[in-house]
């Protein structure tokens, strides 16, 4: 069964969720909600609504099954849920300009069409709808303790964002970064924001210690294997389903888990071709033969698994609901096996 299919129902209501937050009845915002519609896959450059294009809605989707998972009624999770796919949005908004990435899901990003200040400035709105759609948790009549635990959990997670993106820019002046670096970077620039919606989820559920934390686990270690297997797909993902170039990341000389692991074993043709200014197609593939010859590919994904493995492990032993349990365990299988 399709991803889409499975979770139709939250899919539907996280949909509807973040609709009601990003509209406005003032003529002249239009085009301010209308820019993160457009990042959200709802709208074109024009504003005319699309059918489908949406992203996967995994954050969102992770908290809701934690909620459930954990006892609670997901339905009651959802103002947090939506909180963190803004959230989410804001940093790819912020990203995309960063990393100067002329593209996201096959269109022009946000800065692309309307200009870094404008791009900024939506990721700043999008991360202010963020906090302003949190007081749907007290008309759902939670309780206070739990309510301010996950607003605490989701502002340390935004803090840890941005550590993680101060690191990621902060590697690409360096010759090199070693391994336990990099894993200290993920686990702020994009575990924790996988980590954060099954912790969230499951603090609205339950105020039972063990289940709160093995869930946190499973996020974290499922965040860790997600990046790597993004790491993967961006070195030698099929480019009709990504939407990038083989090798894109060698191109932007970013270094990914592969080229880490190169660097690390002193591999002199990656290092010389991060030494360059810029980096052409040929060099793009000397770096995936090298990377080849070393075994890159295979070290990496292997560590991928392993980092699936002990998420699927934080699961067991917990006194979770059978059903929801199983859509973790499916969505988890899905981000570590995708194509894109």
């Amino acid at each position: 069964m399709a991803l889409e299919d499975r979770f139709a129902g939250y899919l539907e209501e996280i949909e509807a969720e973040l609709k009601r937050a990003l509209t406005t009845s003032e003529e002249m915002l239009a085009p301010f909600y209308g820019m993160m519609q457009y990042h959200l896959g709802w709208a074109d450059r024009e504003f005319r609504p699309l059918p489908g294009g949406a992203g996967k809605r995994l954050r969102p989707l992770l908290c809701l099954l934690a909620c459930r998972a954990a006892g609670g009624d997901y339905q009651r999770a959802l103002p947090a849920a939506i909180a963190l796919e803004l959230l989410h949005n804001f940093s790819q908004i912020h990203d995309d300009i960063e990393d100067g990435d002329p593209e996201r899901r096959f269109r022009p990003t946000l800065w692309r069409v309307w200009g870094v200040p404008q791009a900024l400035n939506a990721g700043d709105g999008m991360m202010s709808l963020a906090y302003a759609v949190l007081p749907g948790l007290w008309e759902r009549e939670l309780p206070e303790a739990r309510i301010r635990r996950a607003i605490e959990v989701l502002a340390a997670t935004y803090r840890r964002l941005c550590e993680g993106q101060y690191l990621d820019i902060s590697f690409e002046g360096r010759p090199k970064v070693e391994i336990s670096e990099y894993l200290m970077m993920i686990e702020r620039k994009t575990a924790a924001l996988i980590a954060a919606p099954c912790h969230i989820g499951a603090l609205l559920a339950t105020d039972h210690r063990e289940t709160i934390e093995g869930l946190r686990l499973f996020g974290h270690n499922l965040g860790l294997a997600f990046q790597i297997v993004d790491d993967t797909l961006g070195l030698w993902g099929d480019p009709k389903l990504t939407g990038k170039p083989v090798g894109s990341d060698l191109l932007r000389r970013k270094k990914s888990l592969p080229v880490v692991y190169a660097l690390e074993k002193g591999d002199e043709v990656v290092k010389g071709i991060y030494q360059k200014e810029e980096v052409s197609e040929e060099d793009v593939g000397r770096a995936l033969q090298a990377l080849d010859a070393l075994g890159a590919r295979q070290h990496v994904q292997e560590m991928a698994q392993r980092y699936y493995h002990l998420a699927l492990e934080a699961l067991e032993g917990l006194p979770l609901i059978t059903k929801a349990k199983e859509d973790l365990q499916a969505l988890a299988a899905f981000l570590v096996e995708r194509e894109y």
